[in-house]
This record gives C-alpha cells, structure tokens and sequence, in this order.
C-alpha cells in the first residue's frame, strides 16, 4: 500500500521501491480492493524481496509492520536512513470479509496521513533533521 500511496501523492518527485525480507508472491486481494476503494492505482505493482533492489541507492527505508522493525536493513543499504513506522499488518486482521476491508481502509488512511507528511517535508535538511521528521511521521 505505501508504495501504491506514495507513487499517488508523488511519484514525479519519489521512487517509490517496496519490498520485504519474506515476500508473500503476490498481492493481497484485501490490499487490492482497498486502493482501488481509495482510488489510488496499483498498476506494476508486484510483491519482492529486498534483494530486487539490492543494488538500487536508496536514501530512506522505512519498515512498517512491526514484524519488520526487529530485522536488519540489507547491508548494501547501510547508508540509508532506517525508520520504522508502526502499522498493523490489514492482512493479519480477523473478522469478517467487510470487517477486514474496512479495517486495511483504516490503516490505509494511516499510512496516507504519515506519506504526506513525508513528501511535504523539506528533504534538503541534515540528516539527523531528516530522521526526526521521519520519525515524527511515524509517530502521528
């Protein structure tokens, strides 16, 4: 979702990469639905392992269920800005179908919320200063 979210809100100024340690092989159905209810495109989207991007720059990662935040960022990413904001995972919540759509839709405005906060941060600040805003938005 986030990198559907962030490639919405900015893709002409972010690269938006997501990828995970144990990627499931596809995309979940209740993701799914819950953009296309969000109106926000999903086209190229595909579930990866971190490795895709192994040897992709990348200034900021930022994990976000909280399974994620104990593992080590990859080691050719060790320059990278490493934050973690806590989200729970749509696709683990128990209900019924509707329940659980409507709760990835509440998550989902979540990380809608923190991303913009992200993009209109000022990104020509020192890093430390980058992390605390980072950080902040993690915390909204």
């Amino acid at each position: 979702m986030a990198e559907a979210i962030l490639r919405h809100l900015a893709g002409d100024r972010f690269e938006a990469l997501s990828a995970g340690s144990h990627p499931a092989g596809f995309i979940h159905p209740i993701t799914v639905e819950t953009m296309q209810r969000m109106e926000i495109p999903m086209e190229g989207q595909t579930s990866k392992s971190w490795d895709a991007y192994a040897q992709t720059p990348v200034e900021a990662m930022i994990t976000l269920c909280d399974d994620a935040a104990g593992e080590e960022c990859p080691v050719s990413h060790s320059d990278a800005i490493c934050v973690h904001w806590s989200l729970p995972d749509p696709v683990a919540h128990f209900g019924s179908d509707e329940e659980r759509l409507e709760f990835s839709l509440r998550v989902a405005e979540r990380l809608r919320t923190k991303i913009e906060g992200l993009v209109d941060s000022d990104w020509s600040v020192s890093r430390a200063e980058l992390i605390r805003r980072l950080e902040f938005w993690g915390e909204i």
